[in-house]
């Protein structure tokens, strides 16, 4: 990773589809336990929905943190022959896939042996999730700096994330009635998934390329949080994020309540991931016209807008019909905005590259991915809270009003609300695809100068993109660069300043 590719190049189709085929593998464990857990818990281990929100709110808030050591992790990695991101791709898969067995099998050893054993498995299975997911959502910006580029990677993951939650919701949710063997249904599908998800992941790592230069490849803890001090669209993005993943998973972990116990339409749950599957296919190829024609911000607001309509009226649906046109409705622009906001996050990589000189996707990528874990955890709290305090009773033919009423808002209401504030707050979101060109020019042209230089010149950039890192006075850095640039010229070396406020 030594030579600079312009921000033009094209992506080999191979790896457009490998990377999306990563993230079809992270949800055979995310999506899964996003859509399930919950209802495992409940009905098969016979944990209270209150106890899960808990057991939810806690460890996916613990998980949040962890991730920022996971993005420290990843920033000091770089091995020769795999990168810097792929080695935990490869080496972390098979953990992953198989703690989400483990977490699916509680076994009956009394309910604080249950509840132990959950936060246990559950715990180290969001761990195991990190160490494989940040590498590889830090991996897009190392593959290409191309707006078109990413919104292909976007796209690609996108797709690779709805294949598997509609394969969930087609084959797995018609066969959770509430007299089915929900244990052997389970045992059966996290079994297949190891074998599944490994294969998936390999495709990935094999397939896959980091293209983009890094001028400092391994970066320091000072480093790493000084990139993040300052970078407005990322602060904003974070934000919007946790409110948008809020409403999501909540919205996802208590669909299938929504559908089964108060609608009593199960089977349309599986129609509903059928259209969601049709909806990615037909909407992704014109994700990267949308981007050029509206840009990404803009595309990110109108897309959470349709979702919150949606919502709005399934929270008030008088039947399953109504409640699944307006499920598909908020699919739709929640597809969407997950298409778009991929591609907005490796944007923020180069505005705190451009604003420090040091590129450190992994401490990004786990920023971003610690208020989503917290946005995962509210969420499903919310909807794990929403249905308790309603009064839902596990294996019940007819839930009470006030359990259906919980479940629509968990399932709809309380979306809505966290959706459209996600909108709001993106309207101040500043990095627009016009001024992210710039900042990817600018970074080139620095890179140029360095190479062109070479010697202390080469040094006095390194030092002047380093300066907002190590709080080095910039007019001292300023008057580095001009005396080593007049130096090098003349032939007379000056290395004796740089070097020593280098090592300082």
């Amino acid at each position: 990773m030594t030579a600079t590719v312009p921000a033009e190049h094209r992506l080999p189709r191979h790896s457009i589809i490998g990377y999306g085929a990563g993230d079809a593998a992270n949800n055979l464990a995310f999506t899964t336990a996003t859509m399930f857990l919950l209802i495992y818990y409940t009905d098969v281990a016979g944990i209270a929905a209150a106890t899960v929100g808990t057991i939810f709110l806690v460890l996916r808030i613990v998980d949040a943190f962890a991730d920022i050591a996971v993005g420290r992790l990843v920033d000091r990695v770089n091995t020769r022959r795999w990168g810097k991101f792929r080695p935990f791709l490869i080496f972390g898969s098979l953990p992953l896939l198989l703690l989400l067995v483990a977490t699916f099998h509680v076994p009956q050893i009394g309910q604080t042996g249950m509840i132990v054993y959950a936060y246990l498995t559950y715990g180290l299975l969001n761990i195991a999730y990190s160490l494989v997911n940040i590498p590889y959502g830090s991996l897009a910006a190392a593959m290409t700096q191309s707006p078109s580029g990413r919104a292909k990677l976007a796209t690609a993951r996108s797709i690779g994330a709805v294949v598997t939650g509609s394969a969930l919701g087609i084959f797995i949710s018609p066969l959770l009635g509430t007299k089915a063997d929900l244990q052997g249904v389970f045992t059966t599908v996290t079994i297949s998934f190891v074998f599944i998800g490994l294969a998936l992941y390999l495709f990935t790592a094999f397939s896959t390329k980091e293209r983009v230069h890094r001028a400092v490849p391994h970066v320091t803890m000072r480093q790493s949080f000084a990139t993040l001090k300052g970078n407005k669209p990322l602060l904003l993005l974070c934000v919007s994020s946790v409110l948008f993943l809020t409403g999501m998973i909540s919205m996802s972990t208590a669909q299938i309540y929504l559908m089964r116990d108060v609608f009593d339409s199960l089977y349309l749950v599986p129609y509903l991931s059928g259209a969601q599957l049709v909806a990615v296919f037909a909407i992704s190829p014109f994700v990267p016209a949308i981007v050029r024609r509206f840009g990404k911000r803009t595309a990110y607001i109108a897309s959470a807008g349709v979702g919150v309509v949606g919502l709005a009226v399934a929270a008030f649906a008088p039947n399953g019909a109504v409640a699944f046109g307006a499920l598909l409705v908020a699919m739709l622009g929640v597809l969407l905005v997950n298409m778009l906001v991929w591609a907005i996050e490796a944007d923020t990589v180069e505005y705190g590259e451009w604003k420090t000189g040091v590129r450190a996707e992994g401490i990004t990528y786990a920023l971003f991915s610690f208020t989503r874990k917290t946005g995962q955890a509210v969420g499903g709290a919310v909807a794990a809270y929403a249905i308790g305090i309603g009064g839902y009773v596990a294996g019940a033919s007819t839930q009470s009003p006030g359990a259906d009423w919980g479940i629509r808002a968990g399932a709809a209401a309380l979306p809505a609300v966290c959706v459209a504030a996600a909108a709001l707050v993106m309207l101040a979101y500043p990095l627009t695809d016009k001024v992210h060109a710039r900042i990817v020019a600018e970074i080139r042209e620095r890179r140029e100068a360095a190479t062109a230089e070479d010697g202390p010149v080469a040094a006095s950039l390194a030092l002047a993109g380093a300066a907002a890192v190590e709080d080095i006075d910039p007019a001292t850095v300023q008057e580095d660069v001009a005396l080593s640039t007049a130096a090098f010229r003349t032939g007379k070396a000056r290395p004796g300043a740089l070097a020593h406020r280098s090592k300082k």
